[in-house]
């Protein structure tokens, strides 16, 4: 490829600067992940935890269902509640919810658009009912057996809020499909366990994660945007609270079933996260100017590309004749390296995974045929956009042992 000796140089340093918050982000958690878990000191008498588990559905009339009867088997003691929120559904969702042995509430606003919306409706429901606390479980999941014990028993002992472990499980053979199941690990499980080995707050995934009621007092839900989740937990941060990562209890979702809705899904998601950071970047940065070294690893998450981009531009980094660029480049392809092998490692099909690691080429070139979609998502509100799924593309996790997964990540 032909630059000017003029470009070159601002070329190079560019790649640097927009690549280097994804490789320290990689480099730090993925080394992290591997590191002891850190002892947690438990008190010897707690008192039990009235627990909501919240379950915000538009027309999630095909899989509701499976993840009410998920969640029952998972109920440890009466003081849970299995709470369907049906936000301005068009279809059986109330009725199916409420058939498999949810309670329902029916919230009908066509002004208060989008997860966000029903997550406060719902949390303004569970106080009102004297909850201690609230689980979210998207209703397209299942969940493990142990999933509600591991989650009362973490607040119990002094947690304020909890993510589960959350992955997207692949029901399809598509290279694709298995790469994107492949990245969700890594960002949904890899990183939130290095870093609550590093004692950060392991950040809100926006399914599996709970709160108690104390917290949501001090930090009122008002994220609305198609990120609430990742909205509310910079707030979190900003305000010195940090949120424990539960690696052994799992909540899992099926991934789209089309590859039309594997692109709007990716899109709407990748979309509103920089959508965010064009929001809140200027704001951490503000903060950790005046000392506050909490707003640094949120402010490096947020500035990270996804990780297909970054490889693009490592790629073409590696084709410029700098050679403090192309060390550079290597030494960032050793980082992404060991995220993706650490992230195959933790699943339950390694070999498998490294197997489809070869089609990454095709995965890098889908991703950028992707991104004229990312940039109309970026600018698009919070409106519900259902992704299709199979009808049967989660069956209810049932584990003899209670635990979800034999993996190497092991945080309690």
């Amino acid at each position: 490829m032909f630059i000017t000796p003029y470009l070159t140089e601002p070329i190079g340093g560019a790649i640097a600067f927009f690549t280097l918050p994804l490789i320290v982000e990689l480099a730090a958690l993925t080394l992290a992940s591997c590191l002891p878990k850190r002892s947690r000191v438990n008190p010897c008498a707690a008192a039990p935890i009235r627990l909501a588990v919240l379950i915000p559905a538009h027309n999630e009339e095909v899989l509701i269902a499976s993840c009410v009867e998920s969640l029952r088997l998972s109920v440890r003691e009466s003081r849970t509640r299995i709470i369907a929120v049906a936000h301005n559904c068009s279809d059986r969702t109330a009725e199916r919810a409420a058939k498999a042995g949810a309670e329902v509430i029916v919230y009908d606003d066509p002004q208060a658009r989008g997860k966000g919306a029903a997550l406060a409706f719902g949390f303004a429901y569970a106080l009102s009912q004297n909850m201690d606390a609230a689980l979210v479980v998207d209703a397209d999941s299942t969940v493990s057996r142990n999933l509600i014990g591991v989650v009362q028993d973490a607040l119990a002992s002094g947690a304020e809020a909890v993510q589960c472990r959350y992955e997207m499980e692949s029901s399809s053979t598509r290279p694709t499909t298995r790469l994107i199941s492949l990245a969700f690990r890594g960002f949904n499980v890899v990183r939130p366990a290095g870093r609550d080995r590093l004692g950060l707050s392991a950040g809100i995934l926006g399914n599996g994660f709970a709160i108690r009621q104390t917290l949501l007092a001090e930090n009122p839900w008002n994220s609305l945007s198609v990120v609430e989740d990742l909205e509310f937990h910079i707030k979190l941060v900003l305000s010195g609270k940090k949120v424990r990562f539960l690696n052994q209890a799992k909540v899992s979702s099926a991934l789209p079933s089309t590859k039309d809705g594997e692109t709007t899904q990716r899109a709407r998601w990748e979309g509103g996260r920089a959508n965010a950071a064009l929001t809140w970047l200027p704001l951490l940065f503000r903060e950790l100017t005046r000392g506050r070294l909490r707003a640094l690893e949120p402010m490096f998450d947020l500035a990270s590309l996804p990780i297909g981009y970054g490889a693009f531009l490592l790629l073409l980094a590696v084709s410029l004749p700098l050679g403090w660029l192309r060390i550079y480049a290597l030494m960032a392809f050793i980082a992404i390296g060991c995220h993706v092998l650490t992230a195959a490692w933790s699943g339950a099909d390694f070999a498998g995974d490294l197997r489809i690691l070869a089609r990454a080429p095709g995965y890098l070139i889908w991703k950028l045929c992707m991104l004229p979609r990312l940039l109309r998502s970026s600018r698009e509100g919070a409106a519900w956009v259902r992704t299709e799924r199979p009808m049967s593309a989660l069956e209810p996790i049932v584990e003899p042992n209670g635990v979800s997964i034999g993996s190497s990540l092991e945080v309690s």
